[in-house]
């Protein structure tokens, strides 16, 4: 292994919340990398589902989960930044016919899944990009990432989602990393305010950090023609996920799409857990090889 992410993803894995997780243990830590194999050549990889993870000084690999980087990549970018970023990138072009000049809310948006989503659509062409997040910090940084509007889910609920309704009412797509209570209010703000209801809108379900779980009106879904649907591990193949990293790779390694890597010693694992960090930044545990 050369590097490792911390992901979110990771830490649900680890203390048993994901919806994958099995409650099997010893566990090791860790869903994806970059390592070396005994041949030299550099990979990014997916670890299998039940295989031991990632954060470790070797890897279990399947070559059929892998990716080649390309000569110029910095495996610690690679490592921070394919897993927040395939979420919406797989998402807009598995999920969805997703074709530039539409427009997108991004729910959650000042994550780092969020804060990718953001450069991603701008990437794939869409012509408005609302933001809507809690961090009022994390929050004016995206505008320079991409975002047109960016709207504050902080303060009084009933007058957050108002908000949000006024910027994102007519929006083409929804990506969705809250569910819970933004989600229960924000879905029928939105679709009341819709300049015409019949128009369909793609929602789609790819994080919780909210609640696991909405109270939804079966109104909303004939008032309106809302598609709500998932993006994840089931959802889409592991082929189909695995098809779409080296395009994803390769605008990481040409910087089209950022994130600010936190390189720690994978001896430093314990305090690199619950290490606080700036917006943007992802920490990668890595190994001298």
């Amino acid at each position: 292994m050369l590097a490792a992410g911390l992901h979110p993803r990771v830490h649900s894995g680890a203390n048993g919340t994901h919806y994958t997780s099995d409650g099997r243990l010893p566990l090791i830590p860790g869903v994806d990398g970059v390592g070396r194999l005994p041949d030299g050549r550099r990979v990014y990889f997916v670890a299998d589902d039940g295989a031991p993870g990632t954060m470790a000084e070797q890897a279990l690999l399947d070559p059929r989960r892998s990716v080649p980087l390309p000569d110029d990549a910095d495996p610690v970018t690679i490592a921070a930044a394919m897993n927040p970023a395939m979420s919406s990138w797989v998402a807009l072009r598995r999920r969805i016919e997703f074709r530039p000049g539409r427009s997108i809310l991004v729910l959650g948006a000042t994550g780092n899944a969020g804060r990718m989503a953001v450069q991603i659509a701008r990437h794939l062409g869409a012509d408005r990009i609302v933001a809507a997040g809690r961090d009022p910090k994390r929050l004016a940084l995206l505008t320079d990432l991409g975002a047109t509007d960016v709207v504050s889910l902080a303060g009084d609920p009933a007058q957050s989602a108002d908000k949000l309704a006024e910027a994102a009412a007519d929006v083409d797509v929804v990506i969705d990393y809250t569910w819970g209570a933004p989600t229960e209010r924000a879905i029928p703000a939105l679709l009341s305010c819709r300049t015409d209801r019949s128009a369909p809108l793609d929602w789609i379900q790819i994080g919780s950090m909210a609640r696991p779980d909405i109270t939804l009106p079966s109104s909303v879904l004939r008032a309106a023609n809302l598609r709500i649907m998932g993006s994840g591990q089931g959802s889409v193949t592991a082929a189909g996920i695995i098809a779409e990293l080296p395009s994803l790779m390769t605008e990481l390694s040409k910087g089209t799409l950022t994130v600010a890597a936190l390189p720690r010693p994978l001896a430093q694992v314990e305090d690199a857990w619950t290490a606080p960090t700036e917006p943007g930044q992802r920490v990668v545990l890595t190994v001298t090889a």
